[in-house]
């Protein structure tokens, strides 16, 4: 039997999107292609597929019992034609949608930004939001580069890459009538506090360090960046808990100033991860090298 390869792709983003809307924009066809091109699978695999349900469309068994097999085999293709193709990254013409936190947008991609800018200028980054669900970020389907920030159980289909740690310290105004130099515990706990919502789990991290340490926060006021801290912290007498290189920034600021935290609030890995078919696409891997190179002179520079 002869099968049309062309055709496997359409199952991989119909099993991954489960949407015919969203699987058409992804292969960046129209919809009645997408559904003859389904049409043409059905009739060559004797079975329906997909079902369509009010919310998407839902895989039969056999459906589900080929997807892994079917993944796998495309991503073997990718790699033996991407491991041989040349990049020459002063030269390259490329789109990369990378989903970073937003601890992660505001250390370093700017310094990435600047990197790319000076050795790849061709290279293009377009940023999408970093959720507590990582499918919803595209990385594991493939349609995102990579994700980056703490990842927290992440599905086989993703590598993962650690990029550097990262502590805790406290931000307060540069006038605040107690606090000067340090911070005790007992000042902390009765201050006022600025909390950070995103990024997600990073949030879940600080509450749990404060935790096991014993010590109270009472939060006044939650913002949803960093960048609503210094405002918030220049016009009051409240504290905010910043990763240090978050800090560091905010250090430049006449109106704040930093302080270390009461206690040992531990560290926390920041990360990047990828799916598994960009393995060895040379694009790709020369970014996540000049990115990881990014972090650690970031880090060290801490």
């Amino acid at each position: 039997m002869r099968y049309d390869l062309n055709l496997l792709p359409v199952f991989v983003a119909l099993m991954e999107e489960r949407n015919v809307t969203r699987a058409a924009e992804r292969l960046g066809i129209t919809q009645p292609a997408l559904s003859n091109a389904l049409n043409r699978l059905r009739d060559t695999l004797r079975d329906p597929l997909f079902i369509r349900e009010r919310y998407g469309m839902k895989p039969t068994e056999k459906a589900e019992e080929l997807a892994p097999v079917i993944a796998a085999a495309l991503a073997q293709i990718d790699d033996v034609i991407r491991g041989q193709q040349d990049f020459d990254p002063a030269k390259a013409e490329r789109l990369f949608t990378l989903a970073p936190n937003s601890y992660v947008e505001f250390v370093l991609m700017p310094a990435v930004v600047a990197r790319l800018r000076q050795r790849a200028p061709g290279i293009r980054l377009r940023l999408t939001p970093f959720g507590t669900d990582l499918a919803e970020t595209g990385v594991v389907s493939g349609t995102t580069a990579m994700v980056l920030g703490r990842l927290i159980d992440p599905p086989d289909n993703l590598i993962v890459q650690h990029l550097m740690d990262e502590g805790l310290a406290c931000v307060v105004r540069a006038g605040h009538p107690e606090i000067h130099d340090s911070l005790t515990r007992e000042q902390y706990e009765r201050l006022k506090h600025v909390n950070v919502l995103p990024p997600g789990r990073l949030r879940a991290g600080l509450f749990q360090a404060l935790e096991r340490q014993g010590v109270k926060r009472e939060v006044a006021v939650s913002v949803t960046h960093f960048l609503a801290v210094p405002e918030m912290i220049a016009v009051t007498d409240y504290c905010a808990t910043l990763p240090r290189l978050i800090c560091r920034h905010l250090a430049h600021d006449k109106r704040l100033k930093t302080v270390s935290a009461p206690v040992d609030l531990g560290i926390f890995p920041v990360e990047m991860a990828w799916h598994v078919r960009y393995r060895h696409d040379p694009a790709h891997r020369w970014l996540r090298g000049l990115i990881s190179e990014v972090a650690k002179e970031v880090a060290t520079e801490a």
